[in-house]
């Protein structure tokens, strides 16, 4: 079966368990992903049950981050909910109740008792805050981890759609305060605050202490973008996935698929 990314962030945690950036970087993934929960019967308008089974008296919900590893630990096609990670441990926050992720059909299986799932929503409720500062001069950016590029990259692989590009560069405000700013170009409207939460969340689960990364809105007629562009480190964003294309053609239209007669 495919190796997925949360897969890869689990042997990466597990070879190395003293590492919390590794242990933070699976956390990252889980939050991320989108996860299968299985249900105990088909969801009722938008109230759903989940199947739960108990572990030492724990109780787990069942999650599966591909639908055909929830299919084959069942042995048969099962009534599921598709939500992403951080809502499902949100939903679960407080109730007692952990996660059973992947039950012997990956090697990503791991039981998250309920303790992680508390602090893995606290951790995610660490909004980034709103100041205002005037930028007085930009430049390359200097001395940054690898490990926060590699988190701000892989994070914003997951922005796409929500805006075009980002750049990443030194800055020094009025009044001599010096750090970095991440400048969104062409991000859509009402897309801020996923985007700032997004660099947010890179910036926790890089597991620097006392890490900090400006955020900011440019618009294309903003000289600041012209100057971000000259300087800066540039991430392109994915773009979102077109639908496919479905064009109808008449019968007998195409010389090379002539219709069929019975």
């Amino acid at each position: 079966m495919t190796e997925t990314l949360l897969d890869t962030a689990f042997a990466a945690m597990q070879a190395a368990p003293d590492d919390d950036t590794a242990r933070l970087r699976f956390y990252d993934r889980l939050a991320g992903s989108e996860l299968f929960l299985m249900l105990a019967e088909e969801p009722v308008g938008e109230n759903i049950t989940p199947e739960i089974f108990e572990v030492q008296d724990a109780k787990f919900v069942l999650v599966f981050d591909l639908e055909e590893r929830m299919t084959q630990f069942a042995g048969r096609a099962v009534p599921y909910a598709a939500l992403p990670g951080r809502a499902l441990a949100q939903m679960l926050a407080g109730q007692g109740i952990g996660m059973a992720l992947n039950p012997e059909v990956a090697p990503s299986e791991i039981l998250l008792p309920p303790e992680a799932i508390t602090w893995l929503v606290g951790t995610l409720d660490n909004a980034p805050e709103e100041r205002e500062a005037r930028p007085e001069r930009l430049a390359a950016p200097r001395n940054l981890p690898q490990v926060l590029l590699e988190a701000l990259d892989s994070k914003l692989a997951t922005t796409a759609g929500l805006a075009r590009s980002a750049y990443l560069a030194e800055v020094t405000y009025e009044g001599g305060g010096i750090g970095h700013v991440l400048g969104f170009v062409g991000a859509l409207e009402g897309a801020e605050r996923a985007l700032a939460g997004a660099i947010n969340e890179a910036l926790i689960f890089s597991g620097l202490e006392a890490g900090a990364l400006d955020v900011t809105f440019v618009k294309d007629s903003d000289p600041l973008a012209a100057e971000l562009a000259r300087v800066a480190l540039r991430f392109d964003l994915p773009e979102p996935e077109k639908p496919a294309e479905i064009k109808q053609v008449a019968p007998g239209s195409d010389p090379d698929k002539p219709p069929l007669l019975y």
